[in-house]
């Protein structure tokens, strides 16, 4: 062939091979481990395989479970390798051979991964169970690695077990899944199950700080740190931000993570918690508007603010152990700094707040909304409820009654929501033949000038329900998963069941209770209590109040 035809051919050839070479490959994919020992965090289950490998002694069928991004599928990629290796290293693939390499290549035919996600019918297994009674083709093992198993139809899965109860002595089955609960007990139990635990951030740190060395990236220890705490534990995700991060800019610094991320910045986050501390709406909701502005995810940024708030609760109850928190090292003293601004049961309450607006995201059309709601709540001091808003009705008890007290209080992270009530007045305490006699006590306090923030949740409660259990067992089963609150002499009770209601109203039942109380706490209280389930079934709240004053029940004991 003239050289003229030949010219442009073999630069057409030529521009192509050089299209290919500078192909780029995604920091997950090229910095994947190709042997156990690259594995991060997981020592308790690659030195089992390892020993296995090494002494000749492996399973037929393994299930690696956990979440996702922590090296399941790379492990079973590694034993699949190491299995068949004829020069493994102490369980370790060689990574030298020909069977390594075709390997690392997807090339070798006796190693088989299939995504149950696309082949979960019958069918598919049907065809896998058919080939797999052929002996390996170059290997002394056919493996076939299952991802996300769980996916599998109850038909597949019952199609898998016929061939995973009595598999041909050259098949081997890795099953990996992130939601074990999916997988039938029939399957779980004919395989070795290994638990992936989630990578820690320091692992992570270390191992971004390398990868980013290597590839010539500039990278900040503590946008490396920011990256791995973002990653929740998988390093899949941790090099996939990594990734994303280089491309946006040369430096990565953790603002660069952070807009790359979608997330809010930490000053942002603190600037929300303090207005928060502080009750100040219009600073907490000009820096959500602010973030909005920025496309910020706000889903993303009220999972952020619960997880600044759990540290701030960890901070309350154990602030000797840092290790527990999820923030950089230098965000400690500010948060320990905050937190003492907030008493727990604020903590506690703001929590429950954040996790409920969280669930509503999910369905709500607007998310901006949602959130505003919450930190308007946040600010206000408001608890979290689920059913009706109580503030009209307190304030009409107030008016009715001087008697009366608001219903709805403060209590660990849900407040309990007001409904059909009844009153019950308990006496001093008198041991006389192993029994009380009461007489009904005055309020110390004028109820009518009581708040919710008053009262503190009672922690003898579920004693004084073991008590009245003995006595009474009844009673006690008619206040199940109830709940008290108390101030100086008031007791508050609320009950799920609607059934006490009508037992109450038994002299009898009511001297049960006051003894019970008596007996844990020392001294009798003023009992005002209600239920629960009654409240959705009041649509008013002039009926509310209603019931709550005519249900009046003496439970003193002439």
């Amino acid at each position: 062939m003239p050289q003229s035809a030949c010219t442009p051919m073999f630069r057409i050839f030529y521009y192509i091979f050089l299209e290919v070479r500078t192909i780029y490959k995604a920091l997950y994919r090229k910095w994947r481990p190709k042997s156990f020992d690259d594995v991060l965090s997981q020592p308790h289950i690659t030195a089992t395989l390892k020993n296995q490998i090494k002494n000749d002694k492996t399973a037929h069928a393994y299930l690696f479970t956990g979440s996702r991004g922590t090296g399941k599928t790379t492990c079973a990629r590694i034993f699949a390798k190491a299995v068949n290796c004829p020069e493994h290293d102490n369980g370790n693939p060689c990574l030298e051979c020909s069977i390594c390499q075709d390997a690392d290549d997807f090339s070798l035919s006796d190693i088989i991964e299939i995504d149950a996600a696309s082949n979960s019918r019958v069918d598919d297994i049907r065809n896998l169970r058919d080939a797999a009674i052929y002996t390996p083709e170059r290997c002394r093992y056919k493996v076939y690695i299952i991802d996300e198993v769980h996916m599998l139809s109850t038909a597949a899965f019952n199609a898998l077990l016929k061939i995973m109860e009595e598999p041909p002595e050259f098949v081997k089955f890795i099953l990996a899944t992130t939601e074990l609960h999916k997988v039938p007990a029939t399957i779980v139990s004919r395989c070795q199950r290994f638990d992936f635990h989630r990578i820690q951030v320091s692992d992570i740190t270390q191992r971004l700080m390398f990868i980013a060395s290597r590839e010539n990236i500039e990278l900040d220890e503590n946008a490396a740190q920011l990256i791995a705490r973002l990653s929740d534990g998988g390093m899949r995700d941790a090099l996939s931000l990594l990734d994303q991060c280089a491309a946006c800019s040369e430096h990565i610094s953790c603002d660069t993570v952070s807009d790359a991320a979608g997330v809010a910045g930490r000053e942002s986050l603190f600037d929300i918690i303090e207005a928060s501390a502080k009750k100040d709406m219009p600073s907490a909701l000009a820096v959500a508007d602010r973030l909005y502005a920025m496309s910020k995810d706000m889903q993303k940024l009220c999972t952020e603010l619960t997880e600044q708030f759990r540290n701030l609760m960890l901070l309350k109850v154990c602030p000797e152990n840092k290790n527990l928190l999820s923030c950089m090292p230098d965000e400690t003293d500010r948060l320990a700094e905050i937190s003492a601004r907030f008493t727990l049961n604020d903590i506690m309450s703001d929590l429950s707040i954040l996790q409920e607006c969280t669930e509503k995201m999910a369905k709500s059309v607007n998310r901006r909304v949602e959130l505003e709601m919450c930190l308007i709540k946040l600010c206000s001091g408001q608890i979290s409820q689920k059913t009706i808003d109580n503030s009209q009705i307190y304030d009409k008890i107030k008016q009715s009654d001087s008697n009366s007290v608001r219903t709805s209080v403060q209590a660990q992270p849900v407040q309990p929501t007001v409904s059909a009530a009844f009153e019950q007045k308990t006496t001093d305490r008198q041991n006389t033949a192993g029994s009380a006699q009461t007489a009904a006590p005055p309020a110390d306090v004028d109820m009518s000038k009581l708040r919710a923030s008053d009262f503190h949740p009672l922690a003898e409660w579920l004693e004084i329900l073991d008590v009245l259990r003995r006595s009474n067992p009844a009673v006690s089963g008619a206040l199940k998963d109830s709940r008290a609150f108390v101030f100086k002499n008031i007791m508050l009770i609320d009950s799920k069941n609607k059934f006490f209601l009508k037992i109450f109203k038994e002299k009898n039942n009511a001297e049960a209770l006051n003894r019970a109380v008596v007996s844990v706490m020392g001294k009798a209280y003023v009992i005002r209590a209600k239920c629960s389930a009654a409240a959705a079934e009041e649509k008013k709240a002039d009926n509310l109040i209603e019931k709550a004053l005519n249900s009046g029940i003496e439970t003193a004991v002439e």
